[in-house]
């Protein structure tokens, strides 16, 4: 099979960067079972919104990421057996290309650069299974999609679901 796995909220937690840069900027005491079926931006006060929009922007921002659990084992098993490729729509955040490569490095090694694909819409991806944590992705894909599980998508009812790289594991080892 060929297998596409994005990489913020399926295995790289932006999410929770957000939750935390926000909490220390702002002396804030959010949580994140308060952002259940939210974008993070939409759980904090108005006049806060856009600082959440660039933090994407800032330089290290990607490279700083934790690694969601169980994504490593799961992935290097899965790549054993499958053609495996990392997809992200990295071009949204122009300076985040050089941080998301030297990430995988780091964390992903036994993934070649040659399987990382990054790139603008996600649409153009043809292959058997796209695990993503957004509908505007998951959507368009021809093969199976499989939604990642993430605050923000918690009310998403349409796809394939995982809540974990253990459900992964089950649906496709």
């Amino acid at each position: 099979m060929i297998i596409f796995v994005d990489m913020d909220e399926v295995i790289a937690d932006a999410y929770h960067a957000h939750l935390d840069i926000y909490n220390q900027e702002f002396n804030a005491q959010i949580k994140v079972d308060a952002c259940y079926g939210k974008e993070f931006w939409q759980v904090v006060p108005e006049a806060h919104q856009q600082s959440i929009k660039e933090h994407t922007h800032r330089d290290g921002f990607f490279a700083g990421l934790k690694v969601i659990e169980g994504s490593q084992e799961v992935l290097k098993e899965l790549n054993k057996k499958h053609d495996v490729y990392i997809a992200s729509a990295a071009m949204e955040f122009p300076q985040s290309l050089r941080e998301k490569s030297d990430w995988l490095d780091e964390f992903f090694p036994f993934i070649p650069w040659q399987n990382r694909i990054l790139c603008g819409n996600k649409h153009v991806l043809k292959g058997d299974v796209l695990i993503d944590d957004r509908s505007k992705n998951l959507g368009p894909f021809d093969g199976r999609s499989i939604m990642f599980t993430s605050p923000h998508n918690t009310e998403v009812t349409v796809f394939e679901r995982a809540n974990s790289w253990k459900d992964i594991a089950d649906k496709l080892l």
